[in-house]
């Protein structure tokens, strides 16, 4: 029996484009650019079987149209958002079994980064696009504050060895920002060493995993009395919650 391994093909200035596959057979996530996918595809000789999409930026959704020029697959996406050569829209409690590698994944609406955004979980992993990332979370597009505090919610209940697949390489950019917001959080230490080593070796700082962002991430530690009181000092005044101080964080890291 094959083995499923995901492995990154790197896309513009920062993004992944995350490709899962088993045997001859590939599917990607995200495929902002189809070149570097079609590349990828064509030096390891893999059939790509489906697309999956996290949300609507043309970084996550603008080479589908080339790709399926090339290959007839389905496209998986978000309902309530508009996506290229879509073929089944999803909303939180679909399930899917991704075609061609034996993978189930569950579900989740995400809202925040956008307003439809999904992400996809299931088997140890999670494809959660631009909602959460290492260390940091996505802007607020299109969604509320607190529908991203709910969505970052969803990520915190799963299982701590969960591997987290984002859609961006901003690992130690928003190292800076949680050291301004947790200044002294020894997790913080640790998390910058294993990424600088990573990129020093040529490889992603990625897969985090939720244990990690549990212990590094403000955005995921809001009620931490260390966050709580690093973002009431910021905002000049008691924050009433973690909304609000999620809230704080968000509008700081948006100006930082």
């Amino acid at each position: 029996m094959n083995t499923i391994t995901i492995v990154p093909i790197r896309a513009f200035q920062d993004n992944y484009i995350w490709c899962v596959r088993t045997g001859a057979v590939a599917v990607v996530v995200d495929p902002g650019d189809a070149e570097p996918v079609l590349e990828y595809l064509s030096s390891e000789k893999l059939q790509l079987a489906a697309i999956l999409t996290t949300h609507h930026h043309g970084d996550h959704v603008g080479g589908n149209t080339r790709l399926l020029a090339k290959y007839n697959v389905p496209v998986f996406g978000p309902a309530r958002e508009k996506i290229p050569g879509i073929t089944r829209a999803l909303k939180e409690g679909d399930t899917i079994e991704v075609p061609g590698v034996g993978l189930t994944l569950g579900v989740l609406d995400v809202p925040g980064h956008t307003a439809g955004h999904i992400a996809y979980y299931g088997e140890g992993v999670l494809f959660c696009g631009d909602t959460l990332f290492s260390c940091g979370c996505g802007r607020l597009f299109e969604g509320t504050a607190a529908q991203m505090h709910s969505s970052l919610a969803k990520f915190a209940a799963l299982p701590g060895d969960t591997l987290v697949y984002c859609a961006h390489e901003y690992t130690l950019s928003n190292l800076r920002f949680a050291r301004a917001a947790d200044p002294d959080n020894p997790a913080l230490d640790r998390r910058e060493a294993s990424a600088r080593a990573a990129l020093a070796a040529g490889h992603p700082s990625l897969p985090s995993t939720i244990a990690l962002e549990l212990a590094a991430n403000p955005f995921m530690r809001g009620g931490d009395p260390a966050v709580a009181a690093s973002a009431s000092r910021r905002a000049g005044r008691a924050l009433s919650g973690s909304v609000d101080v999620f809230t704080t964080l968000r509008q700081w890291k948006d100006s930082f």
